[in-house]
């Protein structure tokens, strides 16, 4: 490199200082925003749901009533109107929804995925992914809509004893809303795979489906479990569809008992939302229990993901 170089590269880097400069702190105070921002959300639920809970309503000078955290953790009936505040009422359904959109998102996700990855072409690809990625812009609500309309329906020719609300039909379309989700992340793990482990396969005289199922699924695993996990934490956090499919009746079922899908349910989203557009007191025992459901929400969320990046982090592989 000349002298003439050197110095008109440093020409260059004074004259552009300022810029850098500017760049910098804007993506630094971006950065500390969103830390700001987890950290101010974790700081109010926190805050609030302990004035919920009778263990430190001493602590923090509580007056009137509280709940104790063993009832609101262990208990089976949630009924704001005569004081009952069993969230296990509405964490099983929501893990019926996680269950049930599970069932349904896995499978048919990584089945796309696969064929998106392995057996499109480049052409048809780069039209069939946009095309699903559409779904995850649908506003929520128009999903529940659609399975009270046409889901529900389907659902009564089969099953004649199932109720207008009813945890199938949440389970379904929340499903089906998270699909793209599974679709899209799997399918980029799946096309960071490697072509040299692909045509090792096909050296060895593997068809298309053993390369697909036997090499490029186990390579991209890390990244395949990751979409499962950011899907269902959607499936968990989702409001407006399980509210108008699901129902408002908080009943305690059984997640692993097929047929308590048949019945209506309350998850703890659409408990917050009842909550919330209900007669409810500012600084009430009900008001305050929104904080102690959203707390509750917050820390599964919160341990699926950790678990999701410590599979991650175990499985990833480098290429």
């Amino acid at each position: 490199m000349s002298t003439d170089d050197i110095t008109n590269d440093l020409t260059r880097r004074t004259e552009n200082a300022p810029q850098e400069l500017l760049t910098r702190a804007f993506f630094f105070f971006c950065a500390v925003l969103s830390i700001v921002t987890t950290v101010a959300i974790i700081l109010l639920l926190t805050t609030e749901a302990a004035k919920f809970f009778d263990v430190t309503a001493s602590l923090l000078d509580v007056e009137g009533q509280t709940v104790a955290a063993i009832d609101f953790f262990t208990g089976t009936t949630w009924q704001t109107s005569t004081g009952d505040f069993g969230v296990l009422a509405l964490v099983t359904a929501t893990l019926q929804i996680v269950i049930g959109s599970a069932v349904i998102a896995i499978p048919l996700g990584v089945a796309t995925a696969i064929y998106l990855s392995e057996y499109a072409s480049a052409d048809l690809r780069s039209k069939l992914k946009p095309a699903l990625e559409i779904l995850a812009g649908v506003p929520t609500v128009v999903y529940g809509f659609f399975a009270l309309i046409y889901i529900t329906p389907a659902l009564e020719r089969v099953f004649p004893d199932i109720g207008f609300f009813n945890m199938a039909s949440a389970s379904i379309v929340v499903g089906i809303m998270i699909i793209p989700m599974v679709a899209s992340i799997s399918e980029d793990a799946m096309s960071a795979v490697p072509d040299e482990l692909r045509e090792a396969g096909y050296g060895m005289g593997a068809t298309k489906f053993d390369v697909s199922t036997g090499i490029v699924v186990p390579a991209s695993i890390s990244g395949v479990f990751s979409s499962f996990i950011l899907a269902l934490s959607r499936a968990i956090g989702e409001t407006m569809a399980v509210t108008v499919a699901a129902g408002s009746q908080a009943n305690f079922l059984n997640p692993l008992n097929p047929a308590s899908y048949l019945d209506s349910a309350m998850p703890m989203t659409a408990a917050m939302v009842q909550l919330l557009t209900g007669d409810v007191t500012g600084g009430g025992l009900a008001y305050r229990s929104l904080f102690a459901i959203g707390i509750t929400l917050f820390a599964i969320t919160l341990t699926m993901n950790v678990i999701s990046d410590a599979v991650a982090a175990r499985y990833r592989e480098e290429y």
